[in-house]
Formats: structure tokens, C-alpha cells, sequence
């Protein structure tokens, strides 16, 4: 089983390492770029929410935060081959880190509800701030990037694999804390904490570190997004819809799996870009965004990969109860029993 899991895995990253080379249209690229994107976050965001059951809400800080210290960053150098600020987004991520461990301390010495609504205060404070410090944002008017220097059918691929790479590191990485001692220690405080703490494990530093984690991928995600859109705004960078959105493709997907985070990004991103160029105009695209995520909650409510998993171990379980009931045995062991059923109701007959 295990075996069959990792050659699909390499068949997908085959066939996402070859679809800019069968793939012409600019649309169905942009697509690809942002379900990367989002794939990234949600990533992420599930080291810390899915390995450790602390529901972030605003993690989209650090998306912003990504975006802004990309841009910053970017006016000190000279772009030539465009290339220039792929090589930043690990300094952007440590940027993002650096900010996420003051603010990890203070927030995770709360827990459930507290712990949602001091992340949700965080990314407005975040979103504030990138409104009134124009001298360094330049406030509500936005700040700009440098021009990369492909054009046409050039554009979208350094980008496409800039993501893809990220996300593969990002994937690589959740896969090992899940199957080390570590991930064993996170899922025990998302277990129970009290009791994790009884055993010995350092909570505190755990959730910490996963929450670094996560802001140091989300930011690195930030930074793409700023780059490939060239120009950005405070409400569009610290955007709670996306900040949701993220979450709700983690449920989707499987909350505290590997993969399920990315295949929720592959079902909803796409579906949300198809119904905003489709519906944009009248708003009713959000409507219809809503709906979409209730159907999936109310149809499969541990999301899509815990979902199979169940019904492929059912179907186990009852193909294996089938397999001891009718043995080999049973046909042999059945017939005295039918004879002296036979017998006591006087159908045996001597002859």
C-alpha cells in the first residue's frame, strides 16, 4: 500500500513537471500558478493545524507578509534575467519566521476559541499596519515590484516551477514530521494536550516550531504571488477570504494528512478561479464558492482522503469477514449437522 503511494505520487509530479510543455493557454496557466500557490499555504498551514488541532485564522499575515519584505526587498536589486527575487523567497521566509515567533509565543499560550480569535485580531493588525506605515508600504496606494523580462508563453513557467519546487519541499517536509517522533508528539497534543504534557513532551516549543513552520512556507507563497502579480494592496495581501479559503481546502482535502491539503487546493482553487471569471461581475461567485463548500462539509465531513480510507478499509473489512465465513471446511462440517437436523424431524429414512 505504501509502495502504490509513493509511485502515485511520482506519476502526479511527472505529470505536473510536464504540463507546462502541453499546456498553451496563458488562462489555464495562471490557474495552475495560483492552485500552486494555494497548495503551498495550505501545506503549510496544516503542519500546524491538521498535525497539532490549533485552527489558525490568521496565518494569512504572513502572506503579507511575505509579499511586502519580496517587494521591499526587490528595490535594493537589479533584476536582468528575472530570476533575481526566486533567490530572496528563502530570506523572505525567514523574515516571516522571525515575526511568527513573538507572535507564536503570545497566541499559543491560548487554546480553541481564544486561540482562533487572537490569529483572526492578527491578521487585521497585520493588514492595519501595512495601511498606516506608508513610509515603508506605501500605505493604501500599494507597492510594486520589479518587471520580470519574459514575455508571451514565456511569462508563466519560471513561475509555475518556482511553486512546484516549493511545494514539493513543503510536501517533503510535512511527510517526514508526520512519520517521525515529532509528528507522534504533535498528534498527541492534538489528541489531548494535558495528557501529552503528562507524558513528557515539550508542547509548548512543538506548537511553536509548527507554527514558524507554517508562516515561514505561507510567506514564501506571499512572495511568489507578489512577483507574478507585479503590484500589490494591503486588502488584497492580508485578504481574510483567502485566509479562509486556505483553511476550508484543508477540510476538504483531510484535515492532518499529507496530501489532503494539496488535493483540496486542486479541487477548490480552480473551481473558484472558473466561477470568478464566470460570475465575477454580479458577485454571485461567492455565493456559489459557499455553496460548493457546504456540499463538500455535509457530503464528506472528514474531508476526501479520510473519506476513501474509510470506505476502502469497510470494504476490506467486509470482503474479509465473507473470506471466514465460507471456508473450505464449512461445506463438510455442515452436512452431520443437516443429517441430525434431518433426522430428529423423522426425514432420515434407514433403507
Amino acid at each position: 500500500m505504501r509502495i502504490a503511494g509513493y509511485l502515485t505520487a511520482l506519476v502526479i509530479l511527472a505529470i505536473a513537471v510536464v504540463f507546462p510543455q502541453v499546456v498553451n493557454s496563458p488562462l489555464v496557466m495562471t490557474m495552475a500558478i495560483f492552485t500552486l500557490i494555494y497548495a503551498i499555504m495550505t501545506t503549510g498551514w496544516n503542519i500546524l493545524g491538521g498535525y497539532t488541532g490549533y485552527i489558525s485564522l490568521g496565518h494569512a499575515a504572513f502572506f503579507g507578509i511575505g509579499a511586502y519584505s519580496l517587494s521591499l526587498l526587490s528595490s535594493h536589486i537589479t533584476v536582468t534575467t528575472g530570476y533575481e527575487p526566486f533567490f530572496l523567497l528563502p530570506v523572505v521566509g525567514l523574515i516571516a519566521a522571525a515575526c511568527a515567533v513573538p507572535l507564536g509565543i503570545i497566541t499559543l499560550r491560548t487554546r480553541r476559541h481564544v486561540f482562533v480569535v487572537l490569529t483572526i485580531a492578527m491578521l487585521f493588525i497585520g493588514q492595519l499596519l501595512a495601511i498606516n506605515l506608508r513610509g515603508v508600504t506605501n500605505g493604501s496606494t500599494g507597492s510594486g515590484l520589479p518587471q520580470p523580462p519574459w514575455m508571451g508563453s514565456a511569462f508563466n513557467p519560471p513561475f509555475y516551477y518556482t511553486a512546484l519546487i516549493v511545494l514539493v519541499i513543503a510536501v517533503a517536509i510535512s511527510w517526514w514530521i508526520r512519520q517521525s517522533k515529532f509528528g507522534l508528539g504533535l498528534r498527541a497534543i492534538r489528541d489531548d494536550e494535558d495528557r501529552a504534557l503528562g507524558l513528557g513532551i515539550n508542547a509548548g516549543l512543538s506548537k511553536l516550531v509548527c507554527f514558524v513552520i507554517a508562516a515561514f512556507f505561507i510567506a514564501i507563497a506571499g512572495g511568489i504571488y507578489a512577483y507574478f502579480i507585479t503590484y500589490i494592496y494591503p486588502q488584497f495581501v492580508f485578504d481574510p477570504l483567502a485566509d479562509l479559503s486556505m483553511v476550508l481546502m484543508v477540510f476538504t482535502g483531510g484535515l492532518g494528512t499529507v496530501a489532503g491539503p494539496v488535493l483540496g487546493a486542486f479541487l477548490i482553487e480552480p473551481a473558484y478561479q472558473y466561477l470568478t471569471l464566470t460570475y465575477g461581475s454580479s458577485g454571485l461567485y461567492l455565493v456559489l464558492y459557499g455553496a460548493l463548500f457546504l456540499v463538500i462539509i455535509l457530503l464528506l465531513p472528514e474531508g476526501v482522503i479520510p473519506s476513501v480510507q474509510s470506505l476502502i478499509t469497510s470494504q476490506r473489512a467486509k470482503r474479509k469477514s465473507l473470506a471466514t465465513t465460507v471456508t473450505p471446511g464449512s461445506r463438510d462440517s455442515a452436512t452431520p449437522a443437516a443429517a441430525d437436523d434431518l433426522a430428529t424431524h423423522g426425514e432420515v429414512r434407514s433403507p
